[in-house]
């Protein structure tokens, strides 16, 4: 509502809160730049500790006035029935909490409980709440409101065009948060609890990166303490991605997420060299985990000589059988190369010590640890259990045939093996030129040498393109903390791509993980996501067709051209784009993206690479295939979708990438061929 009358009077006294509110919020901020640190800290640590709180604290309280501060209100029948612990029966839902002078909240904060029925309230289970009440803006202007009358079945409703409207507003820039639009099946996913690991499997247009990262927000307020201590972690498919997410949640007030790529993970090793698909696959396989556990286990063994320790005139002598014995129970508890090599020294400076209490003394601590330290011991742990490096390990592992046949015998085959083995190196080339799944090898040899720390909480994004070696890498950093799985198995893309959650979740170490599914689109167009949903018989039967909940007739178009002048078309179909609100992507075959450019230019048409902020000036982006996961569009120009299944090593992946490129469109898709179309299209 945003008319005259009582609306007008009600539209007013709305804005008269939102004014009090961002007041308010300059006063708390203010407060928090006032506060006299001086003398607080007992030491300069602490003091700087502080410093770096309040420097936080101050960060997050900054009101920007192109973002609402409140989205939402909820009227409570009364305060008691309501089962809400606080005065009034009123709460404004907003990103943040902001309260008056006197304490009391002006603004409640979308994660609080108080919030819950804002987007989980309905008419059938009203929860209490008499109305909800949505409100518009206008470049930061509060100009109008919808109301839903949960309690009384015979008043019209006038919600959801606003509702409509947050969701279908052009995007120009980096991701925004959903936060105003969170739907009730999304809200679940985004409130279950700290201690489990959620897989979703999301349908295009579902909003599932968004649940993912409007989760780590929630879990930062309800456990903040918790994870503050041990940290979370959003992890993404490539730059581009994290880049074009980066800004959603500093924007809810979280600015201390960790944001990386798996091969940020697992960056050991500089990556300078490719692997063949076959190559990939076989060294993303889970078993490649035994065979480095074989390989590095090798090192190790056992003594075939007494130890003899000297302390003053007396010689303490450990036989050989009875240090071959230690080893072995340490080999048998499987625990850490590295642990069981800091382990052995005092293993073996007890057995010693056993020697000097039956001889009548009576040593102490001190005197096992210097045991543990003499030239005798050292001797024996560096002879039985040497230091291993770990990229030393898997570099010799692929170089040199006979020991990785020694350590691959019934787990790889020959020709896996021939397969993985890397090329002598050419004359002059004094290094390895490792890949990336190698990188992974390299990490997988670390942790079994040494634990890796575990986060509290990461968000694994786009996570059916992983191999299960990547699985294990990701797990290895939340193996006392839980994980937000997010992906969607029609858009595997890589030769490796997992076939069941299932089996991924066993790989990351979460094999009880819930899976939920989302299945219900609100930015892919209905049309558009019924065109793409043809392909998914051939590149994942098992899944069910998306639905949509927007009608946009028009928002798509085929358009067939001659093969010379297909550039040409291109090029108007992004010009044509571009007279209309919002982004557009142009999407294209890696390969065509050269000379697309070139076409781009010479029509006069500036843009720009995936992860680069739009303009109000240059609205358009090139987007090569590889790179269009995540990325969302209002308006979307495919170019040459039969190039696209070419450019992959086979038909089913070259279809799934070309699922993605066609569902990155939000309020318009345009297809333009010169090639006939795949036949599931045509």
């Amino acid at each position: 509502m945003s008319g005259s009358g009582p609306e007008a009077g009600a539209l007013a006294r709305e804005r008269t809160h939102l004014a009090a509110s961002r007041a308010a919020l300059r006063a708390m901020r203010a407060d928090a730049q006032a506060l006299d640190l001086r003398d607080v800290a007992a030491t300069w640590v602490g003091a700087e500790v502080l410093r770096h709180q309040v420097a936080e604290r101050v960060a997050a309280l900054a009101d920007h006035p192109d973002t609402p501060l409140f989205f939402g209100r909820l009227d409570y029948e009364d305060a008691e029935g309501s089962g809400v612990a606080a005065d009034g029966s009123r709460f404004y839902i907003g990103r943040r909490h902001v309260h008056d002078a006197g304490g009391d909240p002006m603004v409640v904060d979308w994660r609080a409980p108080v919030s819950q029925p804002f987007y989980r309230a309905s008419r059938a289970e009203p929860s209490g709440v008499t109305l909800r009440r949505r409100f518009g803006y206008t470049g930061g202007e509060l100009t109008a409101y919808e109301d839903e009358h949960l309690s009384d079945p015979s008043r019209a409703e006038t919600a959801g065009r606003l509702l409509q409207a947050e969701i279908e507003r052009p995007r120009v820039g980096p991701m925004r948060d959903i936060v105003a639009t969170i739907q009730p099946e999304q809200d679940e996913i985004v409130r279950a609890d700290v201690g489990g690991t959620v897989c979703v499997q999301g349908a295009p247009g579902t909003g599932k990166t968004a649940v993912g990262l409007h989760r780590v927000a929630y879990l930062l307020y309800a456990h903040r303490e918790r994870l503050a201590r041990t940290g979370t972690l959003v992890i993404g498919p490539n730059r581009s991605f994290l880049r074009y997410i980066e800004q959603v949640l500093p924007a809810l007030g979280e600015l201390r997420v960790q944001q990386a790529t798996v091969d940020d993970l697992v960056a050991h090793v500089e990556v300078r060299g490719t692997d063949s698909a076959a190559a990939a696959r076989v060294k993303g396989d889970a078993r490649m985990a035994e065979v480095l556990r074989r390989a590095l286990r090798s090192h190790v063994t056992e003594p075939a000589e007494p130890c003899v320790v000297v302390r003053g005139s007396r010689r303490w002598r450990v036989p050989a059988y009875e240090l071959a014995e230690i080893v072995r129970e340490l080999l048998a508890r499987d625990i850490r190369y590295g642990a069981a090599r800091e382990a052995l020294p005092q293993r073996v400076a007890h057995a010693v010590l056993v020697r000097m209490e039956q001889a009548g003394e009576a040593p102490d601590d001190r005197v096992q640890d210097a045991v543990a330290r003499s030239p005798a011991v050292k001797a024996v742990v560096k002879a039985a259990w040497p230091p291993v490096d770990p990229a030393r390990l898997v570099s010799r592992l692929l170089s040199d045939p006979d020991f990785l046949a020694a350590h691959a015998d019934g787990v790889l085959s020959a020709q896996e093996q021939k397969e993985i083995l890397w090329a002598r190196p050419a004359r002059g080339v004094r290094s390895a030129r490792w890949s990336a799944a190698d990188a992974v090898l390299v990490d997988e040899a670390a942790d079994l040498v040494r634990r890796t720390p575990s986060l509290g909480h990461v968000v694994l994004d786009e996570a059916q393109d992983l191999s299960p070696m990547q699985y294990r890498a990701v797990g290895r950093r939340c193996t006392t903390g839980s994980a937000t799985v997010l992906g969607d198995l029609a858009q595997g893309t890589t030769p490796w791509a997992t076939g069941s959650w299932r089996e991924a979740l066993a790989h990351l170490g979460k094999p009880d993980a819930g899976v939920a599914e989302l299945t219900r689109g609100f930015r892919v167009p209905r049309e558009v996501i019924a065109y793409a949903s043809r392909l998914l018989p051939a590149i994942a039967p098992g899944l069910a067709a998306a639905t949509s909940v927007r009608d946009a007739p028009g928002a798509l178009a085929v358009r067939r051209v001659a093969a010379g002048g297909l550039d040409a078309a291109v090029a108007a179909a992004c010009r044509a784009a571009l007279e209309r609100e919002g982004s557009t992507g142009l999407i294209a075959a890696d390969a065509r993206v050269p000379r697309l450019a070139e076409a781009l230019a010479a029509a006069g048409l500036t843009h720009l690479l995936p992860g680069e902020e739009t303009t109000a000036d240059t609205r358009l982006t090139l987007v090569p295939a590889t790179l269009a996961k995540g990325l969302e569009y209002d308006h979307v120009v495919l170019d040459e979708p039969a190039a696209v299944v070419d450019g992959e090593p086979d038909e089913r992946t070259g279809l799934r990438r070309l699922y993605v490129a066609l569902t990155r469109a939000v309020s318009g898709l345009t297809v333009v061929h010169a090639a006939p179309l795949p036949s599931r299209l045509a």
